[in-house]
């Protein structure tokens, strides 16, 4: 048996080169299991970059003031909101990500955490102060996250809620030239969701004007699936509608992960800043 790749592995775990630390802001971190395919891919990524990571736990609802996302979130190299459901805790993972999109953290959202990053986006950048999902406000006036049309007869007791949500495996097509599409190394590409609200797609253009691109959509273009900030306003702010941890594992890191680490060790040597440097010149140059 060739045991080359194990052993590059275990060279990368025992005998990394960089250290470094990741926040994972939820609302059921006393049950650190619960997040166990999260932590792990969040290693993994660490692996494929040559890189110890350490997990800071947040509470999600210890970051809902500014305040407290600062003195929570402060010196981290990255950010991973997870996935969850409930009203409780969205208005700290909504500051937690308000927090790493204003300090240039690089930052994942995973399922609600996709949600969570366009109800922040919607609120501070489009200026839509009551934005939220009508999972946690049936009343909001702008529903910038809204259910799927599948599930609109089981959220409104119409039927089983067992077994019934977009589950399973499910292709998306992502922009050309995207961050996401970057770290695949591919433009069309699978995940497995769980999940019963979506991205308004009324909300869609608004967004993208601000920054906030729709990187990643279902073939039928209906669903996003990715989104991610422009790359000229942030080094590494990407989420997904889908739970790419699942398809993670040690010796081959999930793509989004493995990107996440990437962005956080660059922005540390100050890559991004050089470039965001660089860029500014060559546009003050064409003035």
């Amino acid at each position: 048996m060739d045991w080359t790749e194990w052993n590059a592995l275990l060279e990368r775990v025992h005998a990394p080169k960089h250290r470094l630390e990741v926040a994972l802001v939820g609302k059921y971190i006393d049950l650190h299991d619960a997040y166990l395919s999260v932590t792990e891919a969040i290693r993994h990524g660490g692996f494929a970059c040559d890189a110890h990571v350490d997990i800071r736990w947040i509470a999600s609802d210890t970051c809902e003031t500014p305040e407290g996302a600062q003195r929570c979130l402060a010196g981290v190299g990255a950010v991973v909101v997870p996935g969850g459901f409930g009203v409780r805790g969205i208005e700290g993972k909504v500051g937690a990500l308000r927090w790493a999109r204003e300090h240039q953290v690089p930052t994942l959202g995973l399922c609600l955490g996709l949600q969570c990053m366009v109800i922040e986006a919607s609120r501070n950048l489009l200026g839509l102060s009551g934005a939220s999902s009508t999972e946690m406000e049936p009343d909001t006036p702008d529903p910038v996250v809204t259910t799927l049309d599948s599930q609109r007869r089981f959220v409104t007791g119409g039927g089983d809620l067992g077994g019934t949500m977009r589950l399973g495996a499910y292709p998306a097509v992502l922009t050309s030239g995207s961050l996401v599409a970057e770290a695949y190394g591919a433009t069309e590409v699978s995940e497995r969701h769980r999940h019963r609200f979506e991205v308004n797609g009324a909300y869609r253009e608004r967004l993208e004007e601000a920054g906030l691109h729709i990187s990643g959509t279902s073939p039928d273009g209906q669903l996003a699936e990715f989104v991610e900030l422009d790359r000229s306003l942030h080094p590494y702010y990407v989420a997904t509608q889908a739970h790419p941890e699942f398809k993670s594992r040690p010796t081959h890191a999930h793509p989004l992960f493995a990107g996440l680490i990437r962005a956080a060790l660059e922005r540390r040597r100050g890559v991004y800043a050089s470039h965001r440097g660089a860029d500014a010149a060559d546009s003050a140059s064409v003035d």
